[in-house]
């Protein structure tokens, strides 16, 4: 398989932010956000794979700054690491107030996707070419986060081994 570059498969889209989107207040909700997070990162994992894929997780999800009705949302979406089958997906979300112009980081999620076959079944993905210093920095971040997750399902399955059957 070919490897590719980052480059090749990152994403920018846009949702302007409508009175459905917002509470009482004008403030966008969180799920609205993560939807389309969701969905941008999809559309990486899918440009990368050229096959389906699902969301496996999503890591840190930090909510910086609000975003209000009449803004536009910016999602701006890198694959950072590749293994077999899965990816890590960095999307980073921006508010333009377009009245004024401002533009302000609101958000930012690292999400993981598996590529699947015609199956359903998990498939191997194209390895990432690393071109830059900065895809070179983001894969070996996303490698540390990746050791953390495998950490933290290794402590749950502990855990759950030690709890009573009732």
């Amino acid at each position: 398989m070919k490897a590719k570059s980052a480059a090749e498969s990152e994403v920018i889209m846009t949702h302007l932010v409508l009175p459905q989107d917002a509470n009482p207040a004008g403030n966008l909700h969180g799920g609205v956000i993560l939807k389309h997070v969701d969905t941008t990162g999809g559309v990486v994992a899918k440009r990368h794979s050229r096959s389906n894929t699902v969301t496996v997780s999503i890591d840190r999800m930090a909510f910086k700054q609000p975003a209000y009705m009449g803004e536009l949302l910016i999602f701006k979406a890198s694959l950072n690491h590749v293994g077999r089958t899965s990816m890590e997906i960095g999307v980073r979300v921006e508010a333009e107030n377009l009245r004024t112009g401002e533009v302000r980081h609101t958000n930012s999620a690292y999400l993981t996707y598996v590529a699947l076959d015609d199956n359903g079944k998990p498939a191997e993905v194209p390895p990432l070419k690393l071109e830059t210093d900065t895809a070179k920095r983001r894969y070996k971040e996303a490698e540390l986060r990746r050791e953390n997750r495998k950490r933290e399902r290794e402590l749950e399955e502990g855990k759950k081994l030690c709890r009573p059957k009732k």
